[in-house]
């Protein structure tokens, strides 16, 4: 496959810096549930999901379970904030939603961005952004409802997929909330009973957006301004 990938950070880049990169891309057809790195693998390769594809961090805690932290989807990447190789995962990451990826060995960026003051600024840039949506979902998990998490997080998943179907489960709900799977399923229910949300297996359907948002905390769009504070809008 040859062109732009459908990856935001990709098209921030300016002609030249691209075709820095270019020769060293892989384009990879990746299915949900796969694990790109587990938690202490050396990380020797960077990810861009394309179009609706998207992949969740998961930090494992006490009792062998996971906590998700992290979405990342068309715009951004996975192994960026790694430093310089080699270097080890500190979380489980994993694809949610299947679909387009593109890989590229993180020394092949390194040198590029030796070579380009430009490029390096703006992975320097996202590295940040990266690291403000990190300390963002910490803030969240302490002050916010479950009830409200679940919003955000669902709207998060709308987002990067495009659709009001979300191919989620309750069980990988619950982890991205960090609760039990039957917390989970009782704040479904609750949107259920207010007509906001609907379910069939393996899928939570988006009956009413607007009511979602506002049932929502604000911690999504606080992350979504940051972003274009920081990165601008996406060239190309």
């Amino acid at each position: 496959m040859t062109g732009r990938p459908r990856n935001d950070l990709l098209r921030r880049l300016s002609a030249e810096d691209f075709e820095l990169l270019a020769p060293h891309l892989q384009w990879v057809e990746v299915a949900a549930n796969h694990v790109l790195h587990h938690a202490g693998d050396g990380i020797s390769v960077v990810h861009f999901p394309c179009g609706p594809a998207f992949v969740s961090f998961a930090v494992p805690v006490e009792d062998d379970r996971e906590v998700e932290s992290l979405l990342v989807g068309r715009e951004g990447g996975v192994g960026l904030s790694a430093g310089r190789s080699p270097s080890l995962a500190f979380s489980r990451v994993v694809v949610k939603v299947g679909g387009t990826l593109v890989r590229l060995p993180l020394r092949a960026l390194e040198q590029a961005q030796q070579r380009s003051p430009g490029m390096h600024e703006i992975f320097s840039r996202y590295a940040a952004c990266q690291f403000a949506q990190l300390l963002q979902t910490a803030a969240c998990n302490a002050a916010h409802s479950i009830e409200q998490r679940a919003a955000k997080w669902i709207i998060a998943a709308r987002e990067h997929i495009g659709s009001d179907e979300i191919r989620l489960t309750h069980e990988q709900l619950a982890g991205m909330l960090g609760v039990s799977r039957s917390y989970a399923s009782r704040v479904i229910q609750t949107f259920k009973a207010r007509r906001i949300l609907a379910t069939r297996r393996g899928a939570i359907l988006i009956l009413d957006a607007p009511a979602l948002e506002t049932s929502a905390c604000t911690c999504n769009g606080a992350v979504k301004k940051h972003f274009r504070e920081v990165l601008g809008r996406a060239a190309g």
